[in-house]
C-alpha cells in the first residue's frame, strides 16, 4: 500500500473514533502514525519546501536505518520504497558493506551532504571504504512527508540508474595496458582513458595472461558498459596488454579537450591504422571520440570531393560554381554568412573555402545517382558496413543511400550523414595515402581479429585531395587554427547544424607527416573555433 493511500485510510480512522471516544482515540491514533507524518490535531497534509528541522528529522532517521542496515525501514523515508531497498540491500548484500557510519554535514536548504564511512569485507579480505555523497529532502506528493528524493547517487555518488555496487572476484584480470614506448597507461596520469581502459580490461583481461582479483565495483546493468572498480580487496596479478597509443599524443589530447566542453579527439597513424590517441571531455562519460554519432558537417567534402573526382563529374583545377545559393528539389542551401559568391571557382578553390552550393549544385551530374555517395564511402574509405574491430566498441560511420533534400545535405554533412571523430581522422588518413588502412588500438594478431577492408583511392583522387587539404591548412578556412605548424600539412574545417542549439558542432580534421586528427566540439560553432585548435595541439607532438 503506498504512503498517499495509507495515510488517506488512517486519516479517515481518526475522523470516526474521535467523535465516538474523545481523548483515548487520539492516543491509539498516534501509536498507529508511527512515522507516518500524521499526528493527533496535526493531521492536514503539509506543503511547500521542508524546513530546516524537518530535513534533519527525515534525514537522522534515513541515517541511522542505514548504518543499521534496515533497508526497508531506510527506504520508507525516501519517495521511492522499491528503489531504494532494492539498491540499500545490495549495499549490504553484495557489496558486503559493514560497519557503516555516516556523518552528516551542514543543511544547506533542503541539501545534506554526508561522509559515509564503511568496511568492505569479502573472502577473508577487508578494507576501509570511505567516500562524500548528497541528498536532497523533498515534499511527498501525496502525503505531505519530508522524504529523501531518491536517487542511485545517494548511495554512492558514481551510481546512476539501472547500477549497483557489487563486491566479489573479479570476472577479468587486471591489466597494464602500455604505450608503443612501452610506458604505462593509468587513469590517474591519463583520465580521459579511463573508460577505454576498462573497456580493454573487460575484453582482454584473460588473454593479456593476468589473474583475477578481488574488488568493489559499480555494476552497470543498464548496457554492456563494463563494470567501474572503486576499490581493489585483493590485487590479481596483472597482464600486459599492449596499445597503440603514443604518451605524447594521449598527453596532448587531454590537454588540448580540456579547453572545450563537449569535446573529442583521436588521432591515427596513416601509414598504418595505430590509434595514437583517444580523448573525450564530457560530463557523461562518453566515449564519443569511438562511438559518437553526428553529421560531420564540411569535413564530410573529403569524400564528397572524391566522389565527384572518381566519377569524372570534375577535378581539383575543374569547375566548381560557388553561387550565393543552391536549390535541390525545393531546398535552398545557403553558404556561411559572408561568403562572396565565385562562378569561376574551382574544385580546389570551393573546398579550401567550404563553399557548400558548389557542392550542391555538382550532385546533380552524371553519372551520380542516389547511392554515389554511399558507395564512395563504403568501397573507398570502408565507412557504414558495421565491420570495424578496433579493439573496444567503435561507431563505423553512416552514408545511407537517399533522395529527396537529405541526397543534397549529405554531400555537405548534414541529412543523415553519421559520424564520429574515429571515422573522420580515418577519412583523412585514407585521403593523403590512397589506402584505407582501418584503424585500430590493439593489434589483430591478440585475438586473430580480421581488420576491415576497403578498395581505397586511386592514385590520382588521392594526390588532388591531399592538395585541397593543404591549400585549405595554409590558405583556406584552417589557416588560422594550423598557423605554427611546420611540415607536410592539411586540414578541413566543418561546422554542423543541429535542431534546437543555438551554435552549430565545430568539426575539424587534419593531418601532419604521419599523422591524421579529427575533432568535435558540441555547441563549438565553427569548425576552426574550437575543433581547429584541438586538432592542431594533437598534430604538434609529431605522434
Amino acid at each position: 500500500m503506498g504512503k498517499g493511500v495509507k495515510a488517506a485510510v488512517i486519516g479517515g480512522v481518526f475522523t470516526v473514533m474521535v467523535g465516538g471516544a474523545g481523548y483515548g482515540a487520539y492516543n491509539i491514533l498516534s501509536a498507529l502514525n508511527g512515522d507516518g507524518g500524521v499526528s493527533g490535531v496535526a493531521a492536514e497534509k503539509k506543503s511547500g519546501p521542508p524546513g530546516k528541522d524537518e530535513v534533519r528529522e527525515t534525514t537522522a532517521k534515513f541515517f541511522a536505518a542505514w548504518e543499521e542496515g534496515a533497508s526497508g525501514q531506510a527506504a520508507s523515508y525516501t519517495n521511492n520504497d522499491a528503489a531504494a531497498e532494492a539498491l540499500l540491500t545490495a549495499f549490504a548484500d553484495d557489496a558486503h558493506l559493514t560497519d557503516v557510519k555516516i556523518t552528516p554535514g551542514a543543511v544547506n536548504g533542503t541539501t545534506v551532504p554526508y561522509t559515509v564511512k564503511a568496511k568492505v569485507a569479502r573472502d577473508g579480505k577487508s578494507r576501509p571504504l570511505t567516500y562524500r555523497s548528497q541528498l536532497t529532502v523533498v515534499r511527498g506528493l501525496t502525503t505531505g512527508r519530508a522524504l529523501v528524493d531518491w536517487q542511485p547517487s545517494v548511495v554512492h555518488p558514481g551510481l546512476k540508474k539501472h547500477d549497483t555496487l557489487v563486491t566479489e572476484r573479479s570476472a577479468r584480470a587486471p591489466i597494464e595496458a602500455v604505450g608503443r614506448d612501452g610506458s604505462v597507461l593509468t587513469k590517474e596520469k591519463y583520465p580521459s582513458l579511463g573508460p577505454v581502459l576498462d573497456a580493454l580490461r573487460e575484453k582482454y583481461g584473460e588473454q593479456a595472461g593476468g589473474t583475477p582479483g578481488i574488488e568493489l565495483v559499480i555494476r552497470h546493468t543498464g548496457g554492456n558498459a563494463p563494470d567501474t572498480p572503486l576499490l581493489t580487496l585483493a590485487e590479481g596479478r596483472p597482464g600486459k596488454l599492449e596499445t597503440t597509443i603514443s604518451p605524447s599524443a594521449q598527453a596532448a589530447a587531454e590537454r588540448a579537450v580540456k579547453r572545450f566542453a563537449q569535446s573529442s579527439v583521436v588521432a591515427v597513424k596513416p601509414s598504418t591504422g595505430e590509434v595514437l590517441a583517444v580523448a573525450n571531455n564530457r560530463t557523461d562519460g562518453f566515449n564519443a571520440a569511438f562511438e559518437g554519432q553526428a553529421a560531420p558537417g564540411s569535413t564530410m567534402k573529403i569524400i564528397t570531393a572524391a566522389m565527384l573526382i572518381d566519377n569524372g563529374v570534375t577535378s581539383m583545377n575543374g569547375p566548381a560554381p560557388c553561387p550565393d545559393s543552391a536549390v535541390w528539389q525545393s531546398q535552398t542551401f545557403k553558404n556561411l554568412e559572408g561568403m562572396k559568391p565565385d562562378e569561376s571557382a574551382t574544385l580546389a578553390g570551393s573546398f579550401m573555402r567550404s563553399c557548400n552550393t558548389a557542392f550542391i549544385k555538382l550532385i546533380d551530374e552524371e553519372p551520380l545517382d542516389d547511392a554515389s555517395l554511399t558507395r564512395e564511402a563504403e568501397e573507398r574509405f570502408g565507412l557504414g558496413r558495421d565491420n570495424w574491430k578496433t579493439g573496444i566498441v567503435s561507431f563505423d560511420g553512416s552514408v545511407p543511400a537517399v533522395d529527396g533534400p537529405d541526397r543534397a545535405a549529405g554531400a555537405i554533412g548534414q541529412g543523415q550523414v553519421q559520424m564520429s571523430p574515429l571515422n573522420m581522422a580515418s577519412v583523412t588518413a585514407t585521403a593523403i595515402t590512397g589506402a584505407f588502412r582501418q584503424p585500430y588500438l590493439v593489434s589483430p594478431e591478440l585475438d586473430d581479429r580480421q581488420l576491415a577492408r576497403a578498395e581505397g583511392l586511386k592514385a590520382g583522387t588521392a594526390a588532388q585531395l591531399k592538395q585541397m587539404m593543404r591549400l585549405t591548412a595554409t590558405q583556406g578556412t584552417a589557416a588560422q587554427a594550423m598557423r605554427g605548424l611546420g611540415g607536410d600539412l592539411g586540414a578541413k574545417t566543418g561546422s554542423a547544424e543541429v535542431d534546437g542549439n543555438t551554435k552549430s558542432n565545430s568539426w575539424f580534421t587534419g593531418f601532419r607527416g604521419d599523422i591524421a586528427a579529427a575533432a568535435m566540439t558540441e555547441e563549438g560553432g565553427h569548425g576552426g573555433d574550437a575543433a581547429g585548435p584541438i586538432v592542431a595541439a594533437v598534430l604538434r607532438t609529431g605522434g
